[in-house]
């Protein structure tokens, strides 16, 4: 069982930039891949980043690639959303997952393969 809790949301003009961090309970941070999603009103729940248990691979959504960076720190047990020139359309609340050991190694954007959420953040960007 992993707790996973999100921060660093906000409101933010267009261009801008944000952090978002998911800082996670337990001693096994290091055995889950994690995601990160968002959703936006009214709409589905979208990937937008994964990365591996180690750090050494990632995948984004075309949608944010080469704006957004997801990172790690194992020994911090967080994971990190550097969110860089933000557009309105990203605006939407933002969920950190958690991908068990037994599902593989490789990196997913399927939210169904995801086993531990967190509780959200939100993220506005103005025009």
């Amino acid at each position: 069982q992993v707790q996973l809790v999100e921060s660093g949301g906000g409101l933010v003009q267009a261009g801008g930039s944000l952090r978002l961090s998911c800082a996670a309970s337990g001693r096994t941070f290091s055995r889950y891949a994690m995601g990160w999603f968002h959703q936006a009103p009214g709409k589905e729940r979208e990937f937008v980043a994964a990365i591996s248990r180690t750090g050494g691979n990632t995948d984004y959504a075309d949608s944010v690639k080469g704006r957004f960076t997801i990172s790690r720190d194992n020994a911090k047990n967080t994971v990190y959303l550097q969110m860089n020139s933000l557009k309105p359309e990203d605006t939407a609340v933002y969920y950190c997952a958690a991908r068990l050991p037994l599902r593989g190694l490789g990196l997913s954007s399927v939210k169904n393969e995801y086993d531990y959420w967190g509780q959200g953040t939100q993220v506005t960007v103005s025009s």
